[in-house]
C-alpha cells in the first residue's frame, strides 16, 4: 500500500456543511512568492484579539528590519516587529477592516537598503522550558494566522481545572480561493513540523493531529513524508489525517469532531474537551522563527478572484497598504467587489484604505458579472435548506424572522445566536438570497450593545 493510500484510508467529516466552488486552481500551483515593499508600510498596533502593543519606538527613529517595534500590553497582547529597515515617519491614526481609526506606525522603507534581518536570541527546542517557549512565542508576535489573530501564546496554557491531551494543526482551508495555508504545507513541511514540536513541548500534550482536506493529497504527503524523514524522533506523536473537503471543516469545533470525534459542547472551547487548535502557517511561524530568536515581519498571503490579473501566493510585509498590493498585482477595470479573506466568511471591505496585518489569510477581487453579492432578496419560504447545513445545528431561518423583527434577545437567549460563527453555510443555500450572516452580525452587535448599556447602569 504506497503511502497516499495509508493516509486516504479515513475520511472522516462533521455534520452538516456544504459544498462551494472551491476555485483554488488560480494559485493552487503558484509557488510562494516575495513581495516587493511598499513606499510606506502602515503598521496597526492592535493586530490581534486582546490589547494592542505599546511602541517602544519614537518618531523619526531609524530601525533595522525585524527590529522590535511595540512590546505586548499585558497577557493578551504580543509584540510587533519592524517588516523592514526603515524610519519612522510618523506614530498616529490609521484606517481599520472595522471602519475606525486605530493607532498604529508609518514606517519608510529605505530604499537601498539589503533588508537583512538580524538573528537574535534562539529558543533552544532541548532545553527551553514550557513557560520559555510560551514567552518566546509571544515576543515572537505570533497569532492564529488562519484569520481569527488570537494570540497563539494564550491558547497554550490549561485553564484551571482543565487538561489538554491533543494539539490539532489545522490544516483544512475550506475557504474557496485561498491556497496560502496549502502551499506553506508544500514548501515549509520542515518548518511545521518543527513549530510542532514547540508546540508539544508547550502543551504537555501527548500527541498532534494535523487534519488536511482531501482535495490537498499533495500537502498530506508532503508532511507524512518530512516526518518519516527528517524527524522520526517525532514519529508516533504526530498523525497526518484526511479529511472529506467540505466547507466549513476548517473551523475548530468540526475540525475536532472530524479529526478525533469529540464534540464542543454549546457555548464551549476546545479545552472543555482537552484540545488546543493551531493553524499550519502559525506552527510553521513557530519553526521558522523561534530557532532564530526572530519575530514576525511578513506572512504567505492569497491574492486571488476573477478581478485579480497576477493571482498568486505573496510572502508580504506586514503593513503593506491594500492598495499597493491591488496595483502590484493589478485588476480588471470592472472590479466592484474586494473581499478580505474569501467570499464565504470574508468581509467586504468599503474601501482600500487598510493595509495587511496578521490576521489576513488574502483577499479576493471579484467584477461586476462574478460578483458574490445577490441582487434580489425574496421572502423565506421555509425550505430549511439552511436548517440542514448549518454546522452547529442552529435554525438560521427562524433566527433570521427574529432578526427582521428585531428580537435580538430572544434571538441570544432562546435561539443560541452566538454559537453561530458566521461561515454563512445557510446563505450560501437559501434560495431566497436572504442575508442572514448580515442579519446575525447586526443581531449580535445591538445584543452587546444592549449589554454594555445594562451593566453601565448596573456600575
Amino acid at each position: 500500500m504506497s503511502l497516499l493510500d495509508m493516509l486516504f484510508q479515513r475520511h472522516p467529516t462533521f455534520d452538516g456543511g456544504v459544498h462551494p466552488p472551491q476555485s483554488k486552481a488560480l494559485t493552487a500551483d503558484l509557488p510562494i512568492r516575495q513581495f516587493p515593499f511598499a513606499p510606506v508600510l502602515n503598521i496597526p498596533l492592535n493586530q490581534h484579539i486582546g490589547q494592542p502593543a505599546i511602541p517602544v519606538v519614537r518618531e523619526g527613529q531609524e530601525v533595522e528590519r525585524g527590529a522590535l517595534l511595540a512590546k505586548p500590553d499585558g497577557y493578551m497582547s504580543v509584540a510587533l516587529h519592524a517588516p523592514a529597515s526603515g524610519v519612522v515617519r510618523r506614530i498616529g491614526l490609521m484606517p481599520s477592516i472595522t471602519g475606525k481609526m486605530v493607532p498604529g506606525i508609518y514606517l519608510q522603507p529605505f530604499p537601498g537598503a539589503t533588508q537583512e534581518v538580524q538573528s537574535g536570541q534562539p529558543c533552544n527546542i532541548e532545553t527551553a522550558s514550557a513557560e520559555d517557549i510560551i514567552q518566546a512565542i509571544q515576543m515572537a508576535g505570533i497569532v492564529g494566522l488562519g484569520g481569527a489573530a488570537f494570540p497563539t501564546h494564550a491558547k497554550l496554557k490549561a485553564p484551571a481545572g482543565k487538561h489538554i491531551d491533543t494539539l490539532i494543526i489545522n490544516g483544512a482551508e475550506c475557504e474557496p480561493f485561498l491556497t496560502n495555508d496549502y502551499r506553506v504545507m508544500l514548501e515549509q513541511p520542515d518548518e511545521i513540523l518543527t513549530g510542532i514540536h514547540y508546540l508539544l513541548n508547550a502543551t504537555g500534550c501527548r500527541r498532534a493531529v494535523i487534519g488536511i482536506e482531501d482535495n490537498k493529497a499533495a500537502a498530506a504527503q508532503a508532511l507524512q513524508t518530512c516526518l518519516s524523514g527528517k524527524h522520526t524522533s517525532l514519529t508516533g506523536k504526530i498523525e497526518v489525517v484526511v479529511v472529506l473537503t467540505k466547507y466549513p471543516q476548517g473551523a475548530e469545533k468540526m475540525l475536532i469532531e472530524a479529526l478525533i470525534g469529540r464534540q464542543v459542547p454549546r457555548g464551549g472551547l476546545p479545552h472543555d474537551v482537552g484540545v488546543v487548535v493551531v493553524n499550519v502557517t502559525s506552527a510553521a511561524e513557530i519553526g521558522r522563527l523561534l530557532p532564530r530568536g526572530l519575530g514576525i515581519q511578513e506572512r504567505v498571503i492569497t491574492i486571488s478572484g476573477p478581478a485579480v490579473n497576477k493571482p498568486g501566493n505573496y510572502r508580504i510585509p506586514i503593513g503593506t497598504p491594500l492598495r499597493f498590493a491591488l496595483d502590484y498585482v493589478g485588476v480588471s477595470d470592472s472590479i466592484t467587489e474586494v473581499y478580505l479573506g474569501g467570499p464565504m466568511m470574508g468581509q467586504a471591505l468599503p474601501n482600500l484604505d487598510i493595509s495587511i496585518t496578521k490576521g489576513t489569510s488574502g483577499f479576493t477581487a471579484f467584477t461586476d458579472s462574478q460578483t458574490t453579492s445577490p441582487h434580489h432578496v425574496f421572502p423565506c419560504i421555509h425550505c430549511a435548506y439552511c436548517v440542514d447545513a448549518c454546522p452547529m445545528h442552529l435554525n438560521p431561518s427562524q433566527l433570521g424572522l427574529l432578526a427582521k423583527h428585531g428580537e435580538v434577545s430572544k434571538m441570544a437567549e432562546d435561539f443560541h445566536l452566538f454559537d453561530c460563527f458566521e461561515c454563512g453555510s445557510c446563505a450560501f443555500v437559501c434560495p431566497s438570497h436572504i442575508p442572514l450572516v448580515q442579519q446575525f452580525r447586526a443581531a449580535k452587535a445591538e445584543v452587546r450593545k444592549m449589554a454594555a448599556v445594562h451593566t453601565g447602569a448596573d456600575a
